[in-house]
């Protein structure tokens, strides 16, 4: 009995040991995968919080809510069996998901710039304007949604090609791992951001004269925090999903521009060596906006005629 009894005690931490060393491996995996996709993070958590604004305070976090559940949506029940379903049997598509991916992030980042100069976005307004606020809410969660399936699809393909030589259960695990992080990460961020407004305006409602000069600064400095977001929202579709074709370009021996890229990342190093690597991924990151800007405004003039039938 005594025997038995310790047969299955020995049993019991062996089985404790392997689940241990999985937990270790996926974390470790999970890492590796998230630092790869910190480009497409700092993209999602710049877009999103222009989806919460014009609202009422009392809907801003409902709203952002509704938005990470699409989120966390997009990630488990879509993209996750999709990416494991891919890296079973299709593992070669993954490069070419990537860059149709990046192309699309650099396709609305033009649309957005060729909005921004021609007034597009006015015409844009004048139609939300016949909506209801219950309308206009579920129309702006579910662009959001959208564009958030995107960006988690770019984020769980970058995930997936870091780890893409570890054990399915292992990639899984990781890509789980990835998707709750960072979507509880962005989401939290983002509702951070559209409540600081409302923080600012309860400091300056305060007694304290630091405190009241604190929230009327954050209060007056929002605006101007919000649109240097749109701008650095856009910016950074074009650097990931420009740096994402220029990755794929290589992958498929296409060199020309990540030689270029490449060189421009080497010459600045060596141009400011005190800040070598900082100054090399800024050259890096340009060439990739200027192409991924090239191919948006490619995707867009060819687009533009479908536009004008509608």
């Amino acid at each position: 009995m005594a025997s038995g009894l310790a047969a299955l005690l020995d049993d019991v931490a062996a089985i404790a040991k392997l689940a241990a060393a999985s937990l270790d491996d996926v974390t470790g995996a999970a890492g590796k995968a998230g630092s790869k996709a910190v480009g497409v993070v700092v993209d999602d958590a710049a877009v999103t919080p222009g989806y919460a604004m014009g609202f009422t305070p009392d809907r801003e976090l409902p709203i952002i809510w509704k938005i990470a559940l699409g989120s966390l949506r997009n990630k488990f029940v879509f993209l996750l069996p999709g990416a494991m379903l891919l890296s079973a049997f299709a593992p070669w598509a993954v490069t070419p998901l990537l860059m149709a991916g990046g192309a699309y992030l650099c396709f609305e980042a033009a649309e957005k710039i060729i909005e921004a100069i021609g007034g597009g976005h006015a015409e844009a307004e004048v139609a939300e304007l016949a909506l209801s606020s219950t309308e206009m809410e579920k129309a702006k969660v579910a662009g959001a949604v959208r564009t958030d399936l995107i960006l988690s699809a770019e984020i769980m393909a970058i995930a997936l090609a870091s780890v893409s030589d570890r054990p399915l259960a292992v990639q899984a695990g990781a890509l789980a791992v990835v998707g709750l992080v960072i979507t509880a990460g962005v989401y939290g961020v983002v509702a951070l951001i559209v409540k600081m407004d409302d923080v600012g305006v309860h400091l300056a409602k305060s007694a304290g004269g630091v405190r009241r000069r604190i929230g009327r600064g954050l209060v007056r400095a929002m605006p101007h925090v919000l649109s240097l977001l749109s701008i650095v929202g856009t910016a950074a579709m074009l650097w990931v999903g420009g740096g994402i074709i220029v990755h794929g370009m290589h992958e498929f021996h296409l060199d020309f521009v990540p030689h270029l890229a490449e060189g421009a990342r080497h010459a600045a190093a060596a141009a400011l060596p005190a800040v070598g690597a900082a100054a090399g991924w800024v050259a890096y990151a340009f060439v990739s906006a200027v192409t991924g800007l090239t191919v948006g405004a490619a995707i867009a003039a060819a687009l533009m005629p479908f536009h004008r039938k509608h």
